[in-house]
């Protein structure tokens, strides 16, 4: 998706990020390094069926990589996708700051018209 000002949105990742859980998830991995749906579930306030089911939202967007360890996957954050999520939530914000100005000049012309 494209917003007004021509940046581009990755609709998946922005999902997967927006989810409290899974932000905390990924604080996690990137404080231990890597981590188990049982590892992390031992420490969320969720099951480990729910962990389980947020660390595939977060690997199918690239967030994180699953290694197999066992009969469980160990997985890692995929720091080059977080580090893009990151310039992309920036570019976003840095966009609508700039929109946010725009509508205050406005704003405040409409105001000085009115006054006179």
């Amino acid at each position: 998706m494209s917003t007004p000002g021509g940046e581009q949105v990755d609709d998946d990742l922005w999902s997967a990020i927006g989810d409290p859980i899974r932000r905390r998830m990924l604080d996690l991995l990137l404080l231990d390094g890597s981590g188990t749906a049982t590892t992390l579930g031992q420490r969320l306030p969720v099951t480990r069926q729910a962990v389980a089911k947020h660390l595939v939202v977060l690997n199918r967007v690239g967030l994180v990589r699953a290694t197999p360890q066992g009969r469980e996957k160990r997985y890692q954050v995929d720091e080059a996708q977080l580090a893009r999520a990151i310039a992309d939530l920036s570019s976003v914000g840095s966009a609508w700051d700039a929109r946010m100005r725009r509508i205050k000049r406005i704003a405040e012309s409409i105001q000085r018209t009115r006054q006179t």
